[in-house]
């Protein structure tokens, strides 16, 4: 089965509910999709939703690093054998695009086979619950729209967090005394936390119930995190301190801070690395979340695919398609009170949705 055919296109996006983090507001998302066709009939599907601060890339360099594989090296190959993966982590240079090729060879690979990529991996998890995020915000329309949630399902909650210290606290406190124990909350704050903020938070962790705060500081603040407690070092995740499996071997071997990692496909290059980086975090006794960027069902799909055959998986936060005002794509996954499972369909189960 060789690849015989390679669409690549853009798609400007905009969100039903534009947010705020740490590092500022979002109210659109730009993608770049792939179609790789085989000479058997058979076609799989990719996505690039880069965010340079992350990845180090625009969509329009990644939209230019899919082209080029599109018109010179991919055509040909057999899509069923390493050196096509191989191929597309080596020659693309943005970890989005990898991520976008890497995803339309594995859903090929899977499709071929008749079989949900997730059983192809080999499957150790059942359905699992996401978080859905609220981003930064008054009170007031914090508690508004954790209420929403709730009334959809949800009960994993991630609050956007790091501007304001102050205001932090108290939306956190402020959940978790209206809704008690029937939320799991967590804490994000995108690198905007100083010294003195962190300690107040982590003083705060036993009270507020936090499960999760997710990268606190900007890498390089490893050492201060490394003097909180034991018990705030162990909800501690990585995001922004570790793309991939080499950077978690060298901070482990400086001394690793985070009881967590967050794996994103747009992040470390697609499927097969963060099945390497999750092999790494089972080595070194870390747990896994699953994240994303704002994405189509396409990412969203292959995030929970890879994340039920790997058992170092304990978290998801797989939202990044929920508010998106149209998708280029359906299917993927199923969500019935905020649990993601997977759908009966070969490969990524999704299919483009008219235009």
């Amino acid at each position: 089965m060789r690849v015989a055919a390679v669409d690549v296109w853009a798609e400007d996006v905009p969100l039903s509910r534009p947010y705020t983090i740490a590092r500022g507001s979002t109210d659109a998302v730009e993608m770049a999709f792939v179609a790789m066709r085989t000479d058997t009939g058979t076609t799989g599907h990719g996505m690039a939703s880069p965010a340079t601060e992350v990845t180090g890339e625009t969509r329009d360099e990644s939209l230019a690093e899919l082209r080029a594989a599109a018109g010179s090296w991919l055509v040909g190959l057999d899509a069923t054998g390493p050196a096509a993966l191989e191929l597309a982590q080596q020659r693309c240079r943005g970890p989005a695009a990898r991520a976008a090729l890497d995803m339309a060879l594995l859903d090929l690979r899977a499709r071929s086979a008749g079989m949900a990529l997730s059983d192809w991996f080999g499957r150790v998890h059942g359905p699992m619950p996401t978080s859905v995020t609220i981003g930064c915000k008054p009170v007031a329309e914090t508690l508004a729209e954790a209420s929403e949630y709730l009334g959809r399902g949800f009960r994993v909650l991630k609050v956007k967090v790091g501007i304001d210290p102050d205001l932090d606290l108290e939306r956190l406190a402020r959940l978790r005394e209206v809704h008690g124990a029937g939320i799991v909350l967590r804490a994000d704050a995108n690198q905007g936390y100083d010294e003195r903020a962190m300690r107040r938070l982590a003083d705060a962790v036993p009270r507020l119930g936090l499960e999760m705060v997710e990268q606190p500081m900007a890498p390089g603040n490893e050492p201060f995190l490394r003097s909180l407690p034991q018990a705030v070092q162990r909800i501690l995740c990585a995001d922004e301190s570790v793309h991939d499996a080499h950077d978690l071997d060298r901070l482990a071997a400086l001394g690793c801070p985070y009881g967590i990692v967050n794996i994103k496909l747009q992040k470390c290059g697609g499927p097969t690395p963060g099945i390497e980086l999750a092999r790494a975090c089972e080595r070194h006794g870390l747990a896994v979340m699953w994240g994303c960027n704002d994405e189509s069902v396409v990412g969203i799909a292959a995030a929970l695919h890879t994340a039920l055959a790997c058992r170092a998986t304990r978290y998801l936060d797989l939202d990044g398609s929920l508010d998106l005002a149209r998708d280029p794509f359906a299917g993927g996954f199923a969500l019935h009170d905020g649990i993601l499972s997977t759908l009966p369909r070969p490969g990524l189960g999704v299919v483009p949705t008219p235009p």
